[in-house]
Order: structure tokens, then C-alpha cells, then sequence
């Protein structure tokens, strides 16, 4: 399903990668991302989700982003760990221009159980980080993705969000959605009992099943 081929992620003028990917293939699921501070996690979520330039080739279900760079973004959603938006805009806004370049499905329930639609109309400039982070994550569920990267999405919500979201990936995974997630927190293990975690050493992915 999503197939990273000779990977590499350099910044500034550094010769040596931050982190290397020869070959992994990832099929569907939901996946679990460890490692310690520093060790790629984000640059390689960022990467994937077409946000940073790297060497090398990414593909899901056979769309390489190199190749068919729309089709390919259509595919894979992306919500990151501190979200920022532009503070002139409002939540119905973003969620508006989302949807016009995503198309396809709309996470209502989302929108409502994480309680977004009450604030949504506001600019994000008077968001707080929960709500910021709530915003995002009903972005992230926009059109037919195949496969959604969430970056440390616990971080800033409170528990009923917490529920909400887990139960959510849960639904959209019966539904042959795919994720991968990076986060410090625990997910509850009947979430983690179906996950392969995925852990970042060396500059390189091992695959670990749990």
C-alpha cells in the first residue's frame, strides 16, 4: 500500500541524511511510529504527506508522488503536531477550502463530536491549542484519503477527544483507511492490539509487529 524506495532526508548543507530508508513496504493498517526526539519521526511524516522535499521515491498504492503528484495528495492526509494557521481565517473557512480541494467525504460526526462546530465560525486567532488541534484533526478525515498521517495527535485534548478520535480511526480503518501515528502518549490497547509499531534507530525503519 505504501512503498518507500532509497529514502533520504538531508537538511541545510549536511552531506549525511537525517534519516534513510532503503526499501519498506508498508500494506494496510494502522501503524505506530516510535522513537526518541530528533530521530525523523515528523520528516518523515512531512515527506510523505508531500510538505518537504526529499530523495528517493514514495508511492501508495502505486501512485508515486514524483510521478502523479495530485493523484498521490488526494490519497493521503495530514494533520501535524502544533498547527498553525493563517489567524486571519476562521475554522469554517479552512474547513471550506479543504473540502473544495479534497472533495469527497466530510467527517460530520467528527465535526460534531469534537465539538469544532461550536467555535468554527471564529478566527483561529482566538483558538487555544485544544481547539487549534481539534480543527486539525477534523481536516485531516476531509475527502477519500487512503491513508491519513497523524502526527502526536493526543497532544492538547482532553479525554472525551481522546475517545472520539480513537474510536473514529477505528471506524475509518473497517473502512480499509490506513494510518500512521507518531505519539508519546498511549493509545488504548484494544486501538494498539491491531497496530504494528513501526520504530525509528539508526537512521533507518524497522518494522516490529506487536
Amino acid at each position: 500500500m505504501l512503498t518507500i524506495t532509497n529514502f533520504q532526508k538531508k537538511y541545510g548543507t549536511s552531506k549525511e541524511p537525517v534519516l534513510f530508508i532503503h526499501n519498506c513496504k508498508i500494506e494496510k493498517g494502522i501503524y505506530w511510529i516510535k522513537g526518541a526526539n530528533g530521530s525523523g519521526k515528523t520528516s518523515l511524516l512531512k515527506s510523505i504527506a508531500g510538505l518537504i522535499p526529499f530523495e528517493g521515491n514514495i508511492a501508495v498504492n502505486s501512485c508515486d508522488i514524483n510521478y502523479n503528484r495530485m493523484a498521490f495528495l488526494q490519497q493521503v492526509n495530514y494533520a501535524e503536531a502544533e498547527p498553525q494557521y493563517p489567524l486571519f481565517l476562521s475554522g469554517k473557512e479552512l474547513i471550506d477550502f479543504y473540502r473544495s480541494t479534497k472533495k469527497g467525504n466530510f467527517p460530520d460526526s467528527l465535526l460534531s463530536n469534537l465539538g469544532v462546530e461550536k467555535f468554527m465560525h471564529q478566527k483561529t486567532s482566538t483558538y487555544s491549542s485544544g481547539m487549534l488541534k481539534k480543527l486539525s484533526l477534523v481536516l485531516a478525515f476531509i475527502g477519500n484519503p487512503t491513508l491519513i498521517l497523524l502526527d502526536e495527535p493526543l497532544i492538547a485534548l482532553d479525554v472525551a477527544a481522546v475517545d472520539v478520535l480513537q474510536s473514529t480511526i477505528r471506524q475509518y480503518n473497517q473502512a480499509d483507511v490506513s494510518f500512521i501515528i507518531t505519539s508519546h502518549q498511549l493509545f488504548n490497547n484494544e486501538l494498539i492490539s491491531c497496530t504494528t509499531n513501526l520504530l525509528l534507530q539508526e537512521k533507518s525503519l524497522q518494522q516490529e509487529t506487536i
